[in-house]
Protein backbone atom coordinates (compact mmCIF):
# COMPACT_ATOMS: atom_id res chain seq x y z
CA UNK A 1 0.00 0.00 0.00
CA UNK A 2 0.89 3.44 -0.59
CA UNK A 3 2.82 5.14 2.19
CA UNK A 4 2.80 9.40 2.04
CA UNK A 5 3.60 12.09 3.78
CA UNK A 6 1.96 15.16 1.81
CA UNK A 7 3.36 19.06 2.16
CA UNK A 8 1.72 21.82 0.15
CA UNK A 9 3.93 24.77 -0.79
CA UNK A 10 2.40 27.85 -2.05
CA UNK A 11 4.30 29.23 -4.97
CA UNK A 12 3.42 31.83 -7.42
CA UNK A 13 2.01 29.80 -9.99
CA UNK A 14 0.66 27.19 -8.02
CA UNK A 15 1.56 24.43 -5.48
CA UNK A 16 3.12 21.63 -5.24
CA UNK A 17 2.43 18.62 -3.11
CA UNK A 18 4.96 16.15 -1.79
CA UNK A 19 4.72 12.48 -1.42
CA UNK A 20 6.48 9.42 0.35
CA UNK A 21 5.84 6.56 -1.88
CA UNK A 22 7.30 3.11 -1.15
CA UNK A 23 4.80 0.74 -2.61
CA UNK A 24 6.28 -1.54 -5.36
CA UNK A 25 3.06 -1.58 -7.15
CA UNK A 26 2.64 2.16 -7.22
CA UNK A 27 6.41 2.45 -8.41
CA UNK A 28 5.40 0.36 -11.68
CA UNK A 29 2.54 2.46 -12.72
CA UNK A 30 4.71 5.53 -12.35
CA UNK A 31 6.30 5.08 -15.98
CA UNK A 32 4.32 7.27 -17.59
CA UNK A 33 4.55 10.23 -15.80
CA UNK A 34 8.15 9.43 -14.92
CA UNK A 35 9.35 9.30 -18.24
CA UNK A 36 7.56 12.89 -18.96
CA UNK A 37 9.53 14.63 -16.30
CA UNK A 38 12.57 12.52 -17.09
CA UNK A 39 12.63 13.71 -20.52
CA UNK A 40 12.26 17.37 -18.87
CA UNK A 41 15.20 17.20 -16.61
CA UNK A 42 17.67 18.42 -18.81
CA UNK A 43 20.42 16.85 -16.26
CA UNK A 44 19.71 13.51 -16.37
CA UNK A 45 20.87 9.78 -17.43
CA UNK A 46 19.18 6.51 -18.65
CA UNK A 47 20.11 5.66 -14.89
CA UNK A 48 17.37 7.77 -13.81
CA UNK A 49 14.85 6.72 -16.36
CA UNK A 50 12.21 4.50 -14.70
CA UNK A 51 13.23 1.39 -17.31
CA UNK A 52 16.04 1.40 -15.96
CA UNK A 53 15.60 2.25 -12.02
CA UNK A 54 12.40 -0.10 -12.23
CA UNK A 55 14.05 -2.86 -13.49
CA UNK A 56 16.63 -2.54 -11.25
CA UNK A 57 14.52 -2.65 -8.36
CA UNK A 58 13.32 -5.60 -9.40
CA UNK A 59 16.55 -7.29 -9.56
CA UNK A 60 18.62 -6.18 -6.61
CA UNK A 61 15.55 -4.37 -4.61
CA UNK A 62 14.78 -5.64 -1.23
CA UNK A 63 11.34 -5.06 0.09
CA UNK A 64 10.26 -2.50 3.15
CA UNK A 65 13.63 -0.31 1.88
CA UNK A 66 11.98 1.48 -0.81
CA UNK A 67 11.51 4.84 -0.76
CA UNK A 68 10.43 7.46 -3.80
CA UNK A 69 10.49 11.06 -3.11
CA UNK A 70 8.05 12.73 -5.48
CA UNK A 71 7.03 16.29 -6.07
CA UNK A 72 3.63 16.84 -8.02
CA UNK A 73 1.82 20.28 -9.53
CA UNK A 74 -1.38 19.85 -7.51
CA UNK A 75 -3.08 20.92 -10.60
CA UNK A 76 -2.69 17.91 -13.44
CA UNK A 77 -0.78 15.78 -10.65
CA UNK A 78 2.32 16.10 -13.37
CA UNK A 79 5.65 15.26 -11.29
CA UNK A 80 8.04 18.25 -11.13
CA UNK A 81 10.73 16.59 -8.93
CA UNK A 82 11.68 12.80 -7.86
CA UNK A 83 14.74 11.11 -5.83
CA UNK A 84 14.30 7.23 -6.47
CA UNK A 85 15.83 6.49 -3.19
CA UNK A 86 15.78 3.02 -1.13
CA UNK A 87 16.92 2.56 3.21
CA UNK A 88 20.15 1.14 4.03
CA UNK A 89 20.46 -0.15 7.22
CA UNK A 90 24.53 -1.11 6.93
CA UNK A 91 26.51 0.14 8.73
CA UNK A 92 24.74 3.30 9.35
CA UNK A 93 21.05 4.28 8.56
CA UNK A 94 21.21 5.72 5.26
CA UNK A 95 18.81 6.73 2.30
CA UNK A 96 20.69 5.88 -0.87
CA UNK A 97 19.91 5.91 -4.71
CA UNK A 98 18.34 3.03 -6.56
CA UNK A 99 21.11 1.72 -9.64
CA UNK A 100 23.36 0.56 -7.36
CA UNK A 101 27.05 -0.44 -7.98
CA UNK A 102 26.03 -0.89 -11.34
CA UNK A 103 24.81 2.41 -12.18
CA UNK A 104 27.53 5.14 -13.26
CA UNK A 105 25.50 7.99 -12.16
CA UNK A 106 23.32 8.84 -9.82
CA UNK A 107 20.85 11.69 -9.45
CA UNK A 108 17.37 13.53 -9.18
CA UNK A 109 15.39 14.49 -11.11
CA UNK A 110 13.83 18.11 -11.81
CA UNK A 111 11.35 19.25 -14.00
CA UNK A 112 13.97 22.20 -15.49
CA UNK A 113 10.96 24.69 -16.30
CA UNK A 114 9.86 24.64 -12.47
CA UNK A 115 13.80 23.63 -10.64
CA UNK A 116 14.05 25.97 -8.46
CA UNK A 117 10.63 25.78 -6.44
CA UNK A 118 11.23 21.29 -7.29
CA UNK A 119 14.51 21.76 -5.81
CA UNK A 120 13.62 23.28 -2.45
CA UNK A 121 10.07 21.24 -2.31
CA UNK A 122 12.07 18.12 -2.72
CA UNK A 123 14.59 19.40 -0.18
CA UNK A 124 12.21 19.73 2.44
CA UNK A 125 10.26 16.50 1.67
CA UNK A 126 13.28 14.51 1.84
CA UNK A 127 14.61 16.52 5.39
CA UNK A 128 11.09 14.94 5.99
CA UNK A 129 11.30 11.57 4.95
CA UNK A 130 14.99 10.95 6.39
CA UNK A 131 13.53 10.64 9.68
CA UNK A 132 16.99 9.31 11.54
CA UNK A 133 18.67 8.41 8.66
CA UNK A 134 22.02 10.30 6.75
CA UNK A 135 20.95 10.96 3.17
CA UNK A 136 23.91 9.94 0.98
CA UNK A 137 23.41 10.37 -2.75
CA UNK A 138 26.42 9.05 -4.58
CA UNK A 139 27.72 9.11 -7.72
CA UNK A 140 26.56 12.78 -8.64
CA UNK A 141 28.31 14.17 -12.35
CA UNK A 142 28.98 17.53 -12.10
CA UNK A 143 25.77 19.81 -12.62
CA UNK A 144 23.67 16.70 -11.51
CA UNK A 145 19.98 17.77 -10.38
CA UNK A 146 21.17 16.53 -7.17
CA UNK A 147 23.05 20.03 -6.69
CA UNK A 148 20.48 22.20 -6.33
CA UNK A 149 18.88 20.04 -4.06
CA UNK A 150 22.19 19.99 -2.06
CA UNK A 151 22.08 23.93 -2.12
CA UNK A 152 18.74 24.75 -0.57
CA UNK A 153 19.24 22.06 1.88
CA UNK A 154 19.13 23.60 5.71
CA UNK A 155 20.89 21.30 7.55
CA UNK A 156 24.58 19.47 7.66
CA UNK A 157 25.74 18.84 4.52
CA UNK A 158 29.17 17.80 2.90
CA UNK A 159 30.33 17.11 -0.46
CA UNK A 160 33.08 14.29 -1.15
CA UNK A 161 34.70 13.47 -4.23
CA UNK A 162 33.13 10.14 -5.48
CA UNK A 163 34.52 7.86 -8.36
CA UNK A 164 36.21 9.35 -11.38
CA UNK A 165 34.97 8.95 -14.90
CA UNK A 166 37.07 9.37 -17.65
CA UNK A 167 35.76 11.57 -20.37
CA UNK A 168 36.71 12.73 -24.50
CA UNK A 169 35.09 14.97 -26.54
CA UNK A 170 31.91 13.70 -28.89
CA UNK A 171 34.15 14.14 -31.71
CA UNK A 172 34.83 11.83 -35.14
CA UNK A 173 38.21 9.67 -34.37
CA UNK A 174 40.19 11.83 -36.45
CA UNK A 175 39.50 14.58 -34.07
CA UNK A 176 40.20 11.87 -31.05
CA UNK A 177 43.74 10.76 -32.97
CA UNK A 178 44.70 14.59 -33.58
CA UNK A 179 44.61 14.86 -29.67
CA UNK A 180 47.40 12.39 -29.15
CA UNK A 181 51.11 12.46 -29.63
CA UNK A 182 51.83 11.77 -33.28
CA UNK A 183 53.64 8.61 -32.33
CA UNK A 184 50.32 7.32 -30.68
CA UNK A 185 48.32 8.17 -33.40
CA UNK A 186 50.15 6.76 -35.81
CA UNK A 187 50.21 3.39 -33.77
CA UNK A 188 46.57 3.43 -33.85
CA UNK A 189 45.72 3.99 -37.23
CA UNK A 190 47.84 1.39 -37.64
CA UNK A 191 44.80 -0.50 -35.70
CA UNK A 192 42.53 0.84 -37.74
CA UNK A 193 43.78 -0.37 -41.10
CA UNK A 194 44.09 -3.94 -39.10
CA UNK A 195 40.40 -3.85 -38.54
CA UNK A 196 39.60 -2.73 -41.96
CA UNK A 197 41.53 -5.62 -43.26
CA UNK A 198 39.86 -8.19 -41.26
CA UNK A 199 36.56 -6.93 -42.92
CA UNK A 200 35.02 -6.24 -39.58
CA UNK A 201 31.68 -4.40 -39.58
CA UNK A 202 28.94 -3.29 -37.22
CA UNK A 203 25.01 -2.58 -37.29
CA UNK A 204 23.12 -1.22 -34.43
CA UNK A 205 20.57 -3.62 -33.47
CA UNK A 206 16.63 -2.76 -33.53
CA UNK A 207 14.50 -2.81 -30.18
CA UNK A 208 13.21 -6.11 -31.35
CA UNK A 209 16.29 -7.96 -31.57
CA UNK A 210 17.86 -6.27 -28.31
CA UNK A 211 17.43 -9.52 -26.27
CA UNK A 212 19.06 -11.93 -28.50
CA UNK A 213 22.27 -9.36 -28.91
CA UNK A 214 22.52 -9.13 -25.01
CA UNK A 215 22.38 -12.81 -24.81
CA UNK A 216 25.14 -12.85 -27.21
CA UNK A 217 26.82 -10.10 -25.91
CA UNK A 218 26.67 -11.26 -21.87
CA UNK A 219 28.36 -14.97 -23.69
CA UNK A 220 30.87 -13.28 -25.43
CA UNK A 221 31.73 -11.39 -21.86
CA UNK A 222 32.39 -14.42 -19.97
CA UNK A 223 34.26 -16.16 -22.70
CA UNK A 224 36.44 -12.63 -22.99
CA UNK A 225 37.18 -12.55 -19.02
CA UNK A 226 37.59 -16.41 -19.07
CA UNK A 227 40.71 -16.63 -16.24
CA UNK A 228 41.22 -13.32 -15.90
CA UNK A 229 39.99 -10.48 -13.33
CA UNK A 230 35.99 -9.81 -13.82
CA UNK A 231 33.38 -8.16 -12.14
CA UNK A 232 31.69 -10.95 -10.83
CA UNK A 233 28.18 -9.04 -11.00
CA UNK A 234 28.34 -8.98 -14.58
CA UNK A 235 28.44 -12.92 -14.58
CA UNK A 236 24.93 -12.88 -12.14
CA UNK A 237 21.69 -14.05 -13.64
CA UNK A 238 19.99 -10.69 -11.67
CA UNK A 239 22.05 -8.58 -13.85
CA UNK A 240 21.16 -10.25 -16.75
CA UNK A 241 17.90 -10.35 -15.98
CA UNK A 242 17.83 -6.64 -15.39
CA UNK A 243 19.97 -5.33 -18.51
CA UNK A 244 17.25 -7.68 -20.56
CA UNK A 245 14.11 -5.72 -18.89
CA UNK A 246 15.43 -2.27 -19.25
CA UNK A 247 17.57 -1.68 -22.53
CA UNK A 248 14.46 -2.90 -24.37
CA UNK A 249 12.60 0.14 -23.66
CA UNK A 250 15.87 2.21 -23.54
CA UNK A 251 16.68 1.13 -27.44
CA UNK A 252 13.20 1.78 -28.37
CA UNK A 253 12.70 5.34 -26.53
CA UNK A 254 16.58 6.42 -27.85
CA UNK A 255 18.02 6.33 -24.88
CA UNK A 256 20.42 3.19 -25.34
CA UNK A 257 22.09 1.58 -28.39
CA UNK A 258 23.36 -1.72 -28.56
CA UNK A 259 26.09 -2.21 -31.89
CA UNK A 260 27.17 -5.89 -33.33
CA UNK A 261 30.15 -6.39 -34.91
CA UNK A 262 30.90 -9.19 -37.55
CA UNK A 263 33.49 -10.35 -39.21
CA UNK A 264 32.57 -12.70 -42.15
CA UNK A 265 28.87 -12.31 -41.00
CA UNK A 266 29.42 -13.55 -37.52
CA UNK A 267 29.00 -11.32 -34.41
CA UNK A 268 32.27 -11.27 -32.51
CA UNK A 269 31.46 -8.17 -30.57
CA UNK A 270 28.65 -6.70 -28.93
CA UNK A 271 28.35 -3.36 -27.27
CA UNK A 272 25.82 -1.18 -25.15
CA UNK A 273 26.59 2.48 -25.19
CA UNK A 274 23.64 4.99 -23.12
CA UNK A 275 22.87 8.13 -24.70
CA UNK A 276 21.69 10.64 -22.95
CA UNK A 277 21.04 14.96 -23.59
CA UNK A 278 24.86 16.21 -23.97
CA UNK A 279 26.25 12.64 -23.18
CA UNK A 280 27.18 9.15 -24.99
CA UNK A 281 28.29 6.54 -22.54
CA UNK A 282 29.74 3.24 -23.33
CA UNK A 283 28.97 0.98 -20.37
CA UNK A 284 29.33 -2.63 -21.37
CA UNK A 285 30.85 -4.75 -24.13
CA UNK A 286 31.52 -8.62 -24.94
CA UNK A 287 34.34 -9.64 -27.56
CA UNK A 288 35.21 -13.17 -28.38
CA UNK A 289 38.77 -14.05 -27.73
CA UNK A 290 39.41 -15.01 -31.24
CA UNK A 291 39.37 -11.20 -31.87
CA UNK A 292 42.57 -10.75 -29.78
CA UNK A 293 43.65 -14.08 -31.60
CA UNK A 294 43.40 -12.32 -34.69
CA UNK A 295 45.41 -9.19 -33.36
CA UNK A 296 42.53 -7.16 -33.62
CA UNK A 297 42.29 -3.74 -30.98
CA UNK A 298 39.00 -4.40 -29.35
CA UNK A 299 39.40 -1.03 -27.67
CA UNK A 300 39.88 0.86 -30.86
CA UNK A 301 37.31 -0.70 -33.13
CA UNK A 302 34.18 0.12 -30.34
CA UNK A 303 35.43 3.79 -29.42
CA UNK A 304 35.65 4.20 -33.67
CA UNK A 305 31.89 2.72 -34.16
CA UNK A 306 30.63 5.33 -31.28
CA UNK A 307 33.13 8.08 -31.82
CA UNK A 308 32.02 8.36 -35.60
CA UNK A 309 28.40 8.04 -34.79
CA UNK A 310 28.10 10.39 -31.75
CA UNK A 311 30.12 13.19 -33.73
CA UNK A 312 28.10 15.96 -35.44
CA UNK A 313 24.93 15.27 -33.00
CA UNK A 314 23.54 16.71 -29.67
CA UNK A 315 25.97 15.06 -27.71
CA UNK A 316 29.20 17.01 -26.19
CA UNK A 317 30.61 14.08 -24.32
CA UNK A 318 31.92 10.81 -24.89
CA UNK A 319 32.04 9.27 -21.97
CA UNK A 320 34.42 5.74 -20.88
CA UNK A 321 32.18 5.86 -17.57
CA UNK A 322 34.00 4.73 -14.32
CA UNK A 323 37.15 3.31 -13.98
CA UNK A 324 40.32 4.09 -15.03
CA UNK A 325 41.60 0.93 -16.59
CA UNK A 326 44.73 1.09 -19.16
CA UNK A 327 43.03 1.18 -22.40
CA UNK A 328 41.04 4.70 -21.80
CA UNK A 329 44.01 6.33 -20.74
CA UNK A 330 45.92 5.40 -23.62
CA UNK A 331 43.12 8.68 -25.68
CA UNK A 332 44.15 11.07 -23.11
CA UNK A 333 40.75 11.48 -22.17
CA UNK A 334 39.53 13.94 -19.04
CA UNK A 335 39.48 13.09 -15.88
CA UNK A 336 36.01 14.01 -14.23
CA UNK A 337 35.20 13.50 -10.71
CA UNK A 338 31.67 12.19 -9.35
CA UNK A 339 30.18 13.76 -6.34
CA UNK A 340 29.33 12.21 -3.23
CA UNK A 341 26.59 14.36 -1.71
CA UNK A 342 25.82 13.52 2.32
CA UNK A 343 22.92 15.58 3.61
CA UNK A 344 21.14 15.41 8.09
CA UNK A 345 19.12 16.86 9.69
CA UNK A 346 20.59 18.17 12.85
CA UNK A 347 19.97 14.89 14.78
CA UNK A 348 21.68 13.25 12.33
CA UNK A 349 25.20 15.13 12.03
CA UNK A 350 27.46 12.44 13.89
CA UNK A 351 26.27 10.26 11.22
CA UNK A 352 26.91 12.53 8.59
CA UNK A 353 30.82 13.18 10.32
CA UNK A 354 31.20 9.36 10.86
CA UNK A 355 30.90 8.39 7.08
CA UNK A 356 32.98 11.95 5.98
CA UNK A 357 35.69 10.56 8.35
CA UNK A 358 35.52 7.09 7.13
CA UNK A 359 35.53 8.27 3.34
CA UNK A 360 38.76 10.58 4.04
CA UNK A 361 40.35 7.21 5.51
CA UNK A 362 39.54 4.95 3.13
CA UNK A 363 40.97 8.22 0.54
CA UNK A 364 43.92 7.94 2.61
CA UNK A 365 44.91 4.67 2.40
CA UNK A 366 44.60 4.39 -1.48
CA UNK A 367 47.18 7.20 -1.00
CA UNK A 368 49.44 5.53 1.06
CA UNK A 369 49.20 2.61 -1.02
CA UNK A 370 49.33 4.43 -4.82
CA UNK A 371 52.64 5.93 -3.18
CA UNK A 372 54.20 2.19 -1.80
CA UNK A 373 53.66 0.47 -5.38
CA UNK A 374 55.36 3.56 -7.09
CA UNK A 375 58.25 3.55 -4.68
CA UNK A 376 58.59 -0.28 -5.16
CA UNK A 377 58.34 0.06 -8.51
CA UNK A 378 60.94 2.34 -8.53
CA UNK A 379 63.37 0.21 -6.54
CA UNK A 380 62.30 -2.73 -8.99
Amino acid sequence: MLRAETATLPTGIGTLRAELCTDEEQFAALGPVWERLYRRCGAATPFQSHAWLHSWWISYGRPGRLRLVLVRDTAGGELRAAAPLMWAGHPLPRLVPLGGAISDYGDVLLDDEHADRAATALAETLSAAAHTALIDFREVRPGGAAERVYERWRGPRRRLTDSVCLELPARPMDELLSRLPAGRAQRIRTKIRKLDQLGVEHRFVPPDEVGSALRTMLELHRLQWQDRRVTTEHLRPRFHEHLARSLGPLVRSGDARVTEFRVGGEVLAVDVTLLSRGLAGTYLYGAHPRLRDRKADVATMLLRACADHVAGGEFLVLSLLRGAESYKSRWRPDAVANQRLLLARRRTAPLLSAVACEAAARDRGRELVRGWAERAGGKA
